[in-house]
């Protein structure tokens, strides 16, 4: 699979998140906020896995119909990935 600059754009900026969380907690800032900055993090990286997973099995359909086979398994082995990365 060919991983796009807009999948590594998006882990580059949640990288850029956990830096100013750990920024944060070595200032001592308040709780809520990072929280609010972590939960900022995990929803950057639960789309960025979206992405990944979307992009990845459009492709694998693509050439599971081309081999003129059963797509069924691949949206399967898809959908496990997601359930997965939870």
């Amino acid at each position: 699979m060919k991983y796009d600059d807009d999948m590594k754009r998006r882990l580059r900026r949640a990288e850029g998140q956990i830096r100013g969380v750990l920024k944060m907690m070595e200032e001592n800032k308040n709780c809520k906020d990072v929280v609010s900055q972590l939960s900022a993090v995990r929803s950057a990286v639960d789309k960025t896995l979206a992405l990944v997973v979307a992009v990845n099995l459009e492709q694998c359909i693509h050439e599971e119909l081309e081999k003129g086979g059963d797509t069924s398994k691949v949206v399967q082995e898809a959908v496990g990935l997601l359930i997965k990365s939870r």
